[in-house]
């Protein structure tokens, strides 16, 4: 019986190839208690100041984990590259809108404790590109 060897198989990920969108994962753990303040948040107004600065939802999710489901937030921007994400950052961060919705879901304390963030390249295999 033959078995192929690691050695003998080759895959091709085309990283090199220069990728159309960069993606963001983003990880936000809030407050106790604050998850539902958070999606709020997220639902009445980050979500839109965020397509209006360029950056494309993507997919949220909370996860499956007890020990993480009551507290964490998991998503992805799409961007077109590092720099517009940048870009989109800096406008995102001083839009009045966001400042003015940032202020107001805060005003019983703080809602995330800490957060995440991981710029990611598609692989040339990858269906997402």
């Amino acid at each position: 019986m033959l078995f192929g060897r690691g050695s003998d198989t080759a895959v091709a990920d085309d990283s090199d190839k220069k990728p159309t969108r960069v993606y963001e994962l983003r990880t936000y753990t809030t407050a106790p208690g604050k998850l539902g303040d958070l999606h709020k948040r997220f639902a009445d107004h980050t979500m839109k100041i965020f397509a209006r600065h360029g950056m494309k939802n993507v997919i949220y999710w909370t996860p499956d984990d007890p020990k993480l489901k009551a507290n964490t937030l998991v998503y992805v921007l799409a961007h077109k590259s590092r720099g517009a994400a940048k870009k989109s950052w800096n406008a995102f961060r001083n839009d009045p809108e966001w400042k003015k919705a940032y202020a107001e879901s805060r005003k019983n304390g703080p809602i995330v404790t800490r957060v995440v963030s991981q710029f990611l390249n598609p692989t040339g295999y990858s269906p997402a590109k």
